[in-house]
């Protein structure tokens, strides 16, 4: 039974993740804004509304570690599993924005994480309240510069969504991400007592990759529809929504105390290591471009940390 309320609560997540996509692309047409600006913020906050729900129930009903491991493990598999099968599925042309504003904004974020939780275990309201205002800011900014210097053609063929239409993909998509995210936690923590492994574990490993489906689907999707812009922009946008968002909204609801020492001295610091590794990547050996031998590379240090997490 708890592998089925899993496999339930990920099936409704994915449908429910695909609305509020088909809703963010629809928006992206019908305002003229350009993709790689929509894949940083509408797309990014679509595809991380799984973790953003499951982490305020784990959170709520109890679960700090599953709150918590669910963002780290996430933001791993986004890199790590995600980017790696999507570069090794079609090359990536990447945007100056990457080194400019995306990744530095994506390191701070994952600095600021670590600095809260490494002072005293737990990340209270008004740390919380910090990360989500820096949010804001990093929003701000990405809409009234980077949207200015982006050239982006919205293809003319694409079919525009009605506002009713936006408007009801939002709320389906709400409703299955809701739904989703109840049977995952109930299969989640059930499973994890069950095999005698802590909520961490099953955190960083079932429960992320389960909520980083939508960020591949969006991604692959993104790669056969020649939608570059939104696939990579998806990828560095949620990690940065996972950390800001997530964990700010998460906080700022009820404080997350940490439980589980490893999810400080040592998921996050793959988490650190692997958002890292993004940068010489690009440059390395063909600048601002990742191909399959990035994937590869990002797909072995992804299951060394399943390994080892595991083990």
């Amino acid at each position: 039974m708890n592998f089925l309320y899993i496999i339930s609560g990920l099936f409704l997540l994915i449908i429910g993740g695909n609305w509020l996509l088909k809703a963010a692309v629809g928006l992206s047409l019908k305002l003229n804004i350009p993709k790689i600006v929509i894949g940083m913020t509408v797309v990014s906050f679509a595809t991380s509304a799984p973790e953003l729900i499951v982490s305020i129930r784990s959170a709520l009903d109890g679960f700090p570690d599953l709150a918590l491991g669910n963002v780290i493990g996430s933001n791993i598999a986004n890199l790590g599993l995600v980017l790696g099968i999507t570069v090794v599925l079609s090359k990536i042309d990447v945007e100056k924005s990457l080194y400019r504003t995306d990744w530095p904004v994506m390191m701070v974020a994952s600095g600021l994480l670590y600095y809260f939780l490494a002072q005293d275990g737990k990340i209270e309201f008004y740390e919380g309240a910090i990360l989500f205002l820096f949010l804001i800011i990093f929003l701000v900014y990405l809409f009234r510069f980077q949207k200015n210097i982006v050239v982006d053609e919205i293809p003319e063929d694409e079919d525009q969504l009605s506002a009713v239409k936006i408007v009801l993909f939002v709320t389906i998509g709400g409703v299955g991400l809701w739904a989703g995210s109840e049977l995952l936690i109930k299969g989640a923590v059930a499973l994890a007592t069950d095999f005698g492994v802590s909520e961490r574990v099953i955190g960083v490993t079932v429960v992320s990759v389960g909520t980083s489906i939508p960020e591949l689907a969006a991604s692959i999707i993104a790669v056969l529809k020649k939608e570059k812009a939104i696939s990579l922009g998806n990828l560095i946008g949620s990690n940065v929504f996972n950390i800001l968002a997530v964990l700010g909204i998460t906080s700022m609801i009820t404080p997350i105390e940490l439980k589980d020492i490893a999810l400080l001295n040592y998921d996050i610091f793959w988490m650190l290591g692997i958002s890292f590794l993004v940068l010489p990547l690009v440059f390395f050996p063909k600048k601002l471009r990742l191909d399959w031998r990035h994937g590869i590379v990002l797909l072995v240090l992804y299951a060394i940390f399943i390994i080892t997490t595991l083990t």
